[in-house]
């Protein structure tokens, strides 16, 4: 079933769990992730990063659409990291039911008027918007882009964007990069500063950078407000790991031979954070 991010996430809010949101790159992860939030009876919100459609192809998207559509659970197509008004516009324009303006870089002002903007536009043809309040770190070259510092999200600031902007979903600073993390870099969630947050801005939360923290930070985050996780390098690393594996037998050449255990490797971690974002069944509440 296709619906819109709001849908979706509105459900989660209500009834205190996360959907992880898995950024895809080619046909078969796309293939395994819906397999496996199917098998997990769990609502999917699919992310695509401008330079994923880039990659993919535009003509791709009418193929996902028409693959959510017929899908047991429900399923968001979000484009993430909108880094400009015109790309929301081509994001509407190919089918996406999802879209984020990520203004975070901005002065606050002008983040406030870029998303307002977006949602205004977004909200008339009934699509929902997610915006960025703070600034997520960034760990490395192949990681989407962050700050080299983490500007934490101050809760008043984010009732004052909230109100001033109406998005549907907010992403939030409260210590996650993005990027698999180095081995001098901690993770660490200021869960408290998540707290407050929520206490001041009840629509949905959203933790990027979410691939490689503590497990048990992550599930306190679900359980504290957060309602959409994306995870992207997490499951990219085991479906290419497991590539580099296979193609190890230098006799391989189908593709038929070489990704299905790659994506059986990804549907293996991605199944994990279904399991512990509280999404395993939810697909009944909608």
């Amino acid at each position: 079933m296709l619906t819109t991010g709001k849908a979706i996430l509105d459900v989660a809010n209500e009834h205190n769990f996360a959907v992880p949101a898995f950024n895809i790159s080619d046909w078969a992860m796309f293939n395994g992730i819906v397999e496996i939030s199917e098998e997990k009876n769990a609502p999917l919100i699919l992310g695509i990063h401008p330079d994923e459609v880039r990659h993919v192809g535009a003509d791709m998207i009418a193929a996902v659409i028409q693959r959510a559509n017929r899908s047991s659970v429900p399923i968001a197509i979000h484009w993430d990291h909108g880094a400009t008004y015109e790309q929301i516009l081509t994001a509407i324009r190919i089918g996406f039911t999802s879209v984020m303006i990520d203004g975070s870089m901005l002065p606050f002002e002008e983040n406030i008027a870029l998303s307002k903007r977006v949602v205004e536009t977004a909200h008339a043809v009934g699509l929902s918007v997610e915006a960025e309040l703070g600034t997520i770190g960034a760990t490395d070259g192949e990681a989407e882009e962050g700050a080299e510092g983490i500007i934490y999200t101050d809760p008043d600031d984010a009732a004052t964007f909230v109100r001033k902007t109406g998005v549907d979903s907010l992403a939030v600073a409260i210590g996650t990069y993005h990027g698999i993390y180095p081995p001098d870099l901690k993770p660490e969630l200021k869960l408290d500063l998540l707290k407050e947050i929520k206490d001041r801005v009840r629509i949905p939360l959203v933790l990027h950078g979410g691939s490689n923290n503590p497990d048990e930070e992550i599930a306190e985050a679900a359980r504290l407000g957060i309602n959409k996780i994306n995870i992207s390098s997490d499951i990219k690393v085991a479906y290419h790991n497991k590539m580099r594996e296979v193609l190890a037998d230098p006799k391989l050449r189908e593709p038929l031979s070489i990704q299905p255990p790659c994506v059986a490797a990804m549907k293996e971690v991605a199944a994990q954070k279904i399991d512990l974002f509280g999404s395993t069944g939810k697909a009944a509440l909608y």
